[in-house]
């Protein structure tokens, strides 16, 4: 299935591997990137072969990967895009993919602490990272090696806006294509028509700090 398609059974895309629980939008070994190699078009990067499930409704070209949760060994390094695209388009927790955790104070998102990056931070925060449910968000706090590293701040999200994709930018200069590195493109900007996406991301707006309480 090409990563360009946001679809995907939750029931097939959970597993265990060794007793341990893989999320959902973790990728497994058995499943490749099959992108055919990008040519520069007219408008930008366009697929040798490229079909119209290769584009989201904004035109982004995103990257193709199979879907065969299950297959081989979990990569949590390694997120899959079309299964990251359906959590974050439905709003479906990242772990088991059932519909995240909802209040009257909005969605729960569990998030890096970055704390001072700006004034009024996580106003206006973007992430790559889908929303969770309480028990997963509870399990993730505890067990995530990223967030025991890098510190955590739960919150509760009133609005989040689909508003861009995190990818492989390529440049073109002299009729040539050269690889850039990966980052965040917002809808709109120049650089959209050269990136592969491999994630979406959504801006967060009207956060309150989020407790977890225990069960």
């Amino acid at each position: 299935m090409s990563g360009g398609n946001a679809g995907g059974d939750a029931r097939d895309a959970r597993g265990n591997a060794r007793g341990e629980t893989v999320p959902y939008v973790v990728a497994w070994s058995g499943e490749r990137c099959v992108s055919p190699d990008v040519v520069a078009g007219p408008y930008g990067l366009a697929y040798v072969g490229e079909v119209p499930q290769d584009r989201d409704r904004h035109g982004v070209l995103w990257s193709r990967t199979e879907q065969a949760p299950g297959r081989g060994r979990p990569e949590f390094g390694r997120i899959h895009p079309a299964r990251q695209r359906r959590a974050m388009l439905r709003l479906l927790c990242q772990i088991c993919a059932r519909p995240a955790s909802r209040t009257a104070d909005g969605v729960l998102w569990v998030i890096e602490d970055d704390r001072g990056a700006w004034d009024g931070w996580p106003e206006r925060a973007v992430t790559t990272h889908p929303p969770l449910c309480l028990p997963c968000a509870r399990q993730s706090v505890n067990r995530c090696p990223h967030l025991l590293k890098e510190g955590w701040v739960a919150v509760r999200v009133r609005h989040s806006a689909v508003e861009g994709v995190y990818g492989r930018l390529w440049h073109s200069r002299g009729g040539r294509l050269y690889r850039g590195g990966k980052e965040v493109v917002l809808h709109g900007r120049p650089e959209a028509p050269w990136v592969v996406a491999g994630q979406l991301t959504r801006t967060l707006h009207g956060c309150t700090p989020a407790a977890l309480p225990l069960p």
